[in-house]
């Protein structure tokens, strides 16, 4: 039985209400995440990737996302609709998701052509990788922002050697195999089509390492810790992300010499805690809100802690289970306006499971001028065993 496929939306991490530029950022990011050079021999991670792209195919294309939003994978494999019968992945704007991966193939485009017809070559200083990393804070952070420290470890130029991955003292000689030109021609078909790629023996740096760096081993980076603080605005929402730019891995050595070239950044994605009281709609809270069964019958004026302040609601008479209230500008901030949202009351009628005689009697005699139909109240354990010596003699 072949296995279910996973849910494209969840597959990137978005609403089903996304619009193209969430996706495209959401496709981004799990590229970085999964890319195999970044997670070499990971099966589960090059699943991941190959998952990613799938999605995205589809979700970035208006007219299969319109099919798979009413018909899922089946309706994509049937063509329902008119559309294509199976995914071909060779109608994907290939510059669109290059353009997207500036991060991982650090700005570079097409590393060659074919059949002459050139190809991209990279534009303007190598990039580092992207780095992503979470914090957590809470519903009133959300309401202030905050300044949060996060800790994260990075690819960074190792110390030793400064990045050449050459052991002290000696140079990275000339690599023999590309002539120190980083790239090399290869053909294909009989000679029909031509490629260039990065030089297999130097990693397209152009030059050979002949003794290692002993701290790196030859790589010219290094993982090392870093801790910086990050300030997170009011009003950001669960799962966005806070760019702080310069803050990700510098280019990899094949893609610059020690010490050129631009970091990446570090995008810190958001997280806020679940509050024991409040649930966040967007800019606006809710609050439920125990409500005593005589106080909804004849009404009362309710002091309510807010997410910042003490609050007034006033439950009139007769308000059912259920029933909202609305205080405005007691939400959150919206992330650009910085206007507050409102807090919504709703009450939730609390009926008592147990009563006292004189509460009870009270409750009948209301049943009765309703002309309100009731249980008849429950007898004691004496009077039923009179009630059944009664039946049993006929008197």
């Amino acid at each position: 039985m072949p296995a279910a496929q996973r849910d494209y939306y969840e597959v990137l991490s978005v609403e089903r209400t996304a619009d193209g530029e969430e996706i495209k950022r959401a496709y981004r990011r799990a590229a970085m995440k999964f890319h195999p050079d970044r997670n070499p021999g990971d099966a589960e991670a090059e699943k991941n990737f190959k998952d990613a792209a799938e999605a995205y195919e589809v979700l970035s294309d208006d007219q299969k996302r319109k099919i798979y939003d009413q018909y899922g994978h089946d309706g994509l494999k049937r063509g329902v609709g008119g559309g294509p019968a199976t995914h071909d992945f060779s109608r994907m704007d290939v510059q669109d998701i290059f353009s997207m991966f500036n991060d991982i193939f650090a700005g570079g485009g097409f590393a060659g052509g074919m059949g002459g017809m050139g190809g991209g070559q990279r534009r303007g200083p190598a990039r580092g990788y992207d780095l992503e990393t979470e914090v957590e804070i809470t519903l009133e952070e959300v309401l202030s922002g905050a300044e949060e420290e996060v800790e994260f470890t990075r690819l960074d130029v190792c110390d030793t050697c400064g990045g050449s991955g050459a052991k002290a003292g000696t140079k990275p000689v000339k690599c023999a195999t590309c002539d120190g030109h980083c790239k090399v021609q290869q053909s294909g078909l009989g000679g029909m089509f031509r490629m260039v790629t990065a030089c297999p023996a130097c990693a397209g740096r152009g030059k050979v390492v002949k003794e290692f760096c002993e701290s790196c081993r030859g790589k010219g980076r290094q993982p090392k810790k870093r801790r910086i603080a990050v300030r997170i605005p009011a009003g950001i929402q669960d799962g966005q992300a806070v760019r702080v730019r310069g803050e990700g891995e510098p280019p990899p050595p094949e893609m610059s010499s020690a010490g050129e070239g631009m970091r990446g950044d570090l995008h810190v994605v958001v997280r806020v805690q679940d509050h024991p009281r409040l649930k966040r709609d967007g800019d606006h809270l809710v609050l439920l809100q125990p409500v005593a069964f005589v106080q909804a019958a004849l009404g009362v004026e309710l002091q309510i802690d807010g997410l910042d302040a003490k609050q007034t609601v006033q439950i009139p008479r007769g308000t059912q289970h259920g029933a909202h209230f609305r205080i405005d500008g007691a939400g959150l901030p919206d992330l650009r306006s910085g206007r507050r949202g409102d807090l919504v009351v709703v009450a939730m009628i609390e009926v008592p499971k147990k009563l006292s005689h004189e509460q009870e009697k009270l409750l009948r005699d209301l049943a009765a001028t309703d002309n309100t139909a009731v249980t008849a109240p429950k007898k004691g354990f004496f009077e039923q065993v009179k009630e059944t010596l009664r039946g049993k003699h006929g008197s």
